[in-house]
């Protein structure tokens, strides 16, 4: 379960998230749709203190925390609870793929070598990398190495997994195969918190979707109802601005 009260991030004047209430059951795959700067990412990176929020209560887990008053420990706690999937991957591009996945069983969970390494290719088969365990990072396509990525994830069996335009960096052609294995992991209830571009995707993959906008969550439904029959103004404008893209 993670649940948010008021959650308040700012950069110099500029407001990012403006109070922010969230709540997320465990299984649940939930989509942030928005346009840019709406303070999606953002939220992503203040649930596990990549960005460090300026107000509000954070729980994941077992572990609940007041942003503005966070001991050492409490901050190591509530980033177990989570893994992140980011947009340009973040691999240590002198690690191969296995060495990728399993560095964080090893160095941070303290796991035994040859048992990390067991884990570590039994995820990469599971993302469809079974004969890439060996190469490093730089021989990898953008879907490979995200897919290196995602492994990665799975392989501390975090509370949630977040997921930041896990797309967006990719060419077009390698796309399809990174939103097949998310789906693919959604399908086995693993809570996911997915900040997407890719409309169709979400509306496939998520048991819920929100809409935010500058700073704030606007609405809140079942993907068929955010995307057909959409309650608010700003919902509506932001799915009709893409559809003229289209």
């Amino acid at each position: 379960m993670i649940s948010v009260t008021n959650l308040k991030k700012r950069f110099g004047e500029n407001i990012v998230l403006n109070g922010v209430d969230l709540h997320v059951d465990r299984g649940d795959v939930l989509a942030i749709i928005g346009p840019s700067g709406s303070g999606k990412s953002t939220l992503l990176r203040c649930l596990n203190l990549l960005e460090l929020p300026d107000e509000g209560f954070i729980h994941i887990g077992d572990t609940k925390v007041d942003v503005t008053n966070m001991s050492r420990k409490e901050i190591h706690q509530l980033r177990q609870e989570t893994a992140m999937v980011f947009q340009n991957y973040n691999l240590f591009k002198n690690k191969t793929a296995l060495q990728n996945v399993t560095e964080s069983l090893i160095v941070a969970k303290k796991m035994d070598k040859q048992e990390a390494e067991k884990i570590g290719k039994e995820l990469l088969v599971k993302v469809g990398l079974k004969d890439k365990f060996h190469q490093y990072p730089a021989t990898l396509s953008g879907g490979q190495q995200q897919r290196v990525g995602i492994a990665r994830a799975l392989a501390v069996n975090p509370h949630a997994i977040l997921f930041d335009e896990p797309t967006s960096a990719l060419d077009p052609e390698w796309v399809s195969e990174v939103l097949q294995v998310i789906k693919n992991i959604a399908q086995q209830k693993t809570t996911m918190i997915i900040v997407t571009h890719e409309m169709k995707f979400a509306e496939e993959v998520a048991n819920r979707v929100i809409f935010m906008a500058d700073g704030n969550i606007v609405e809140e439904n079942e993907p068929k109802e955010i995307f057909h029959n959409p309650k608010n103004q700003r919902t509506k404008q932001f799915l009709k601005t893409l559809e003229r893209d289209d």
